[in-house]
């Protein structure tokens, strides 16, 4: 690879960019921004996508957040590129709130009596013999019910910001698409004029 690093990075490195990117956080959150504006796709389209990420990142479903968010981005004619970036909603800074979140709002929907959440998970069943039931009732059940209220109130909030940002950049950009498009018929024009002026001079 042409720009490959004498060292290659290693985990413990790769760990600590996760938690806390090189050029800081606002740098990074500009350049995602920049990223969905700039992709070629319909509002309507970039903004499901987004949307569909961040639904599918509320999810305790780790592992498939990607493939959730393109499911949900073909249902909802999204864009595929804009679903992935969509994931970085769950990112290691914003998972244990999403967790704890999810987690109390589940036990809440399902009426879990009050402590529900420290039920004790019998590790050697879960280990041994794949035992998922030990996370079904007291984890998994209450998170994947506590996921949509947030989900859906984040996702539709993502879509609206998304679709108002990129119908505004498009307009923009197409405007000054036009802008340059005129000045260089201008200019054009003017070359022309010239030349024919020569021209004319000449005979």
């Amino acid at each position: 690879m042409l720009f490959r690093r004498r060292r290659p990075e290693g985990i413990f490195n790769r760990m600590r960019i996760a938690l806390w990117p090189r050029r800081s956080f606002v740098r990074s959150f500009q350049y995602f921004i920049k990223r969905v504006l700039r992709l070629t796709a319909t509002p309507h389209a970039i903004a499901a996508g987004v949307a569909a990420g961040v639904f599918a990142s509320w999810t305790p479903l780790l592992g498939f957040h990607f493939v959730l968010a393109f499911v949900f981005a073909f249902i909802l004619a999204g864009n595929m590129v804009a679903a992935a970036l969509g994931t970085a909603f769950g990112n290691p800074i914003s998972f244990p709130f999403i967790w704890a979140l999810t987690l109390k709002t589940g036990n809440l929907l399902i009426g879990a009596p009050a402590g529900a959440e420290h039920r004790h998970i019998d590790l050697k069943p879960l280990l041994m013999h794949l035992d998922f039931s030990q996370l079904w009732e007291p984890v998994l059940k209450p998170m994947l019910i506590g996921c949509i209220p947030p989900g859906m109130f984040t996702a539709i909030t993502f879509y609206l910001l998304t679709y108002w940002g990129v119908t505004a950049f498009q307009t923009r950009r197409k405007s000054r698409l036009a802008a340059r498009a005129r000045a260089r018929i201008q200019e054009l024009k003017a070359a022309r004029a010239e030349r024919a002026a020569d021209k004319a001079e000449r005979a």
